[in-house]
């Protein structure tokens, strides 16, 4: 069996990492850097530019070229309308409601961008480890949707890897954290602020056993937002009215910098073409304050629903980019109180602790068992349009449960089955993944049939959801597809495309 990559593929950077000596390393990229920009460049002449060569030309070329896709990706239409007002790219509606990018006159889904940006991890893993790479473990944020699992599962495909395991964030951190410390019970938290997302995980190690307790988040909090408060301030501050597409990329390249930049200065004062752009840090800090302790109030809930306090956790593990920011630090320690733990570089760890997984499913670890928990609440639509639960959030992974289900009218020979996500009351206030019909059930007087429902959650968050009307045996089994994700065929055309154009990306890529 080849070499397994596990890669961290994230909303502003993603990385990728092996296991070696049975030790994670990260693998640097063909420009030299530990992690890759997850951007994606299109040129005029239609060359195809990935990580550090697309961000170089991002002002220039800012209409052409696509950031922060992973914001976009298994997300409906409607549900986007904040995030789409803040890219320089067209978005276009897709099929079934999704969001696809134009690019001088193509459409390109959130899932073959991804698989561009993963391509060129795979690339890049090929070189470093002089062999063909076809397996991967990716993560996604804790709470990712079954949709937006499904997609990346897909976008992996699109790139010509079999993903073997999709795991959560938080739980591939703690994974490269604990890694070490096997023999030590202990209650640990992971405190995951990336570019786009914020996730919370509450962990118990011991004995080799990493079993997540609860798992809470936000997938639309990150370091993009404290960004896109530096360059709103700027506007406002320079009272622009209009501001044209490139400006607008100049912009928000410029407060990323500014980001970085406050967490070991004051001041940040420069500006982009003739427009003033200084802020301090007390400015910034109060600026995002919010964004901050809005993550304390994700914090309380996931130890609430892991019935702990904050004194039975003895570590809080920092990761993602966006904790590198002095106030995220003061204020996370301060609600605990205690010191973080920050040793870790939290750009990488997420992609350490996939290798660590990918290692145990390649078979060369015995001595690590993971065992994680669904984010959301799953369950079926029943009377009066209410949100009847199957299986619990929090519950572990895989799981399985069922439950039975009669008819309410007589003489009913087929029953509509809808499958949703949430923690609302009301299905209308969660998110719809699939309906299907159990057909061919026997007439009899309501009340009479038992039909039993059953839900398979996978270990990769995926499910499965299967009814039977035991009278008569008829069944009808689905594994829920989100409707508004790639179907098979198109996923396989997605992939031969890819394949044919991955030569002559390398060759385009080479000449730059």
């Amino acid at each position: 069996m080849g070499k397994v990559i596990g890669i961290d593929l994230g909303t502003t950077n993603s990385c990728v990492a092996v296991l070696e000596g049975g030790q994670p390393v990260v693998i640097s990229n063909s420009e030299g850097g530990r992690t890759t920009p997850s951007m994606v460049g299109f040129g005029k002449a239609g060359d195809r530019l990935v990580g550090q060569l697309a961000k170089r030309q991002a002002v220039t070329n800012a209409e052409n070229t696509i950031f922060s896709i992973k914001r976009f990706i298994g997300r409906r239409w409607d549900d986007t309308q904040t995030e789409r007002s803040r890219v320089p790219y067209d978005c276009v509606k897709g099929k079934d409601d999704t969001v696809d990018v134009q690019i001088r006159g193509r459409n390109y889904t959130p899932q073959e961008v991804s698989a561009m940006i993963l391509q060129k991890l795979k690339q890049d893993a090929e070189n470093y480890l002089g062999e063909t790479v076809t397996q991967a473990v990716i993560t996604v944020p804790a709470y990712f949707s079954d949709a937006q699992r499904q997609a990346t599962k897909d976008a992996g495909t699109i790139a010509g890897l079999e993903v073997l395991r999709i795991i959560n964030e938080p739980t591939a951190a703690a994974l490269a954290y604990g890694l070490d410390k096997q023999d030590q019970e202990q209650c640990v938290l992971v405190f995951d602020l990336g570019g786009g997302t914020f996730d919370v995980s509450v962990l118990k190690i011991q004995d080799g056993i990493f079993e997540v307790l609860s798992t809470n988040g936000d997938t639309f909090l990150g370091g993009d937002d404290f960004d896109q408060a530096i360059m709103n301030y700027w506007i406002e501050a320079n009272k622009l009215d209009v501001i044209n597409t490139e400006l607008r990329q100049a912009l928000r390249l410029k407060a990323e910098e500014a980001k970085k930049a406050l967490s070991t200065q004051n001041i940040f004062n420069d500006s982009v073409n003739d427009v003033p752009c200084a802020i301090t840090r007390i400015k910034f800090e109060e600026l995002i304050r919010p964004k901050i302790e809005q993550t304390i109030k994700l914090c309380q809930n996931a130890l609430n629903d892991a019935g702990l306090t904050i004194n039975d956790i003895q570590e809080i593990v920092m990761v993602g980019g966006s904790t590198r920011t002095p106030l995220v630090k003061r204020i996370v320690s301060e609600f605990f109180g205690k010191e973080v733990h920050d040793k870790i570089n939290p750009d990488e760890v997420v992609a350490l602790g996939a290798a660590i997984q990918s290692d145990v499913l390649a078979g060369n670890r015995k001595d690590i068992l993971l065992l994680d928990v669904t984010p959301l609440s799953l369950g079926i639509e029943t009377m009066g349009g209410l949100m009847d639960v199957i299986i619990p959030r929090n519950a572990k992974v895989p799981s399985k449960a069922g439950r039975q289900y009669t008819t309410s009218i007589d003489g009913q020979a087929n029953m509509k089955i809808s499958v949703y996500q949430g923690e609302r009351d009301l299905v209308k206030e969660n998110r719809k993944l699939a309906e299907f019909d159990l057909r061919g059930i026997p007439g009899m007087p309501a009340g009479f049939p038992k039909v039993d429902i059953n839900f398979r959650l996978n270990a990769d968050g995926i499910l499965t959801v299967e009814a039977v009307e035991l009278r008569s045996g008829v069944k009808q089994e689905v594994e829920v597809k989100p409707t508004y994700g790639l179907t098979d065929r198109e996923v396989e055309k997605m992939l031969i495309e890819s394949i044919q154009n991955a030569k002559e990306d390398v060759s385009k890529r080479m000449l730059i």
